[in-house]
């Protein structure tokens, strides 16, 4: 079965092997962040929709629990803001009584946890990880460049609000680019933030691979163990790098050998290599981080476009 909406399991830096959920089409987002590796967001709303039917995540995980694969997480995430999608509360209400088993977690830019109903879903999830990455509206523009209508300061308050309620595990992202948000200015207003949030775990992290803005520069080593020192002494913590060498289902490395063979001597992108082969591209990107961090293939920036050739 092909699956439209599900990728992995992949190999993920915060939850090990996990099964991504994709909720909403590529790139239907209510940020526009420059540092995002899936690319710029071309449907920028908050306008929460049924963009994939229950029914059609239900068919596709059925197939694939079939096999009773060994997984850490069922991971709402994907390449654009699962919580767009309106029915993501029944999505969670049916995996929940359908497979009790399997933890769920969710990855959210965090903008749509205003929304009553949807927080009150959420309950059953295993793990949030939201992101919050400024609190001055100058920096916020500057990283997340958001739909009109959000404002940093009730992206607070709602996260405030939901930690109050939601009994399970918080783990709350920033991304840090160096002279926008690591002024001591906005690091200050950020640890604030997350004293009245309260999460349980802050993950600290910067740029791995080429975000949607060039410009985007990855942080040194010895700058992000002074950000993680700062923090202290909330439990702050530098996001890990993966272990590739962990084991991996025998699929997740027939999907990288198929993935380097469509890699050759002319530059290709992500989008095309998903296309081509009918993988999932958060699947291509994944795996595409890996042979590049191995040196198998090598990227190159073609007019904004990050592409990729063999060695």
């Amino acid at each position: 079965m092909a699956y439209k909406h599900l990728f992995g399991p992949i190999i993920s830096r915060r939850l090990g092997l996990s099964l991504g959920v994709d909720l909403v089409p590529y790139k239907v987002c209510s940020l526009d962040c420059v540092y995002c590796e899936v690319g710029t967001t071309t449907d920028l709303l908050v306008e929460r929709k049924e963009f994939i039917k229950p029914e059609d995540i239900i068919v596709e995980l059925s197939h694939f629990l079939q096999r009773q694969a060994k997984i850490d997480f069922i991971t709402f995430s994907g390449a654009g803001e699962p919580t767009l999608n309106i029915c993501l509360e029944e999505i969670i209400s049916e995996i929940k009584r359908l497979w009790p088993q399997y933890r769920l977690a969710l990855i959210t830019n965090s903008t749509m946890l205003q929304d009553e109903k949807l927080c009150k879903a959420l309950l059953n999830c295993d793990l949030i990880l939201p992101s919050l990455d400024a609190v001055s509206d100058k920096v916020f523009q500057q990283i997340n460049r958001p739909h009109p209508t959000l404002k940093p300061q009730t992206i607070i308050q709602s996260l405030s609000d939901f930690r109050k309620i939601f009994a399970n595990q918080i783990w709350l992202e920033i991304f840090f680019i160096e002279g926008i948000n690591d002024t001591p200015e906005e690091l200050t207003l950020l640890k604030e933030a997350c004293e009245l949030i309260k999460p349980d775990r802050i993950q600290i992290n910067a740029l791995d691979r080429p975000g949607a803005e060039i410009w985007v520069k990855k942080l040194s080593d010895e700058r992000l163990l002074e950000i993680l020192e700062f923090f202290k002494p909330l439990p702050a913590e530098l996001i890990a790098r993966v272990e590739y060498e962990r084991d991996m289902p025998i699929s997740y490395l027939d999907e990288e050998n198929i993935i380097l063979k469509a890699v050759n001597d002319n530059p290709i992108s992500i989008p095309e290599i998903s296309k081509n082969l009918g993988l999932h591209y958060n699947t291509v990107l994944k795996h595409i981080r890996i042979l590049v961090n191995n040196k198998t293939i090598i990227e190159i920036n073609d007019n904004k476009t990050n592409k990729y050739i063999k060695k």
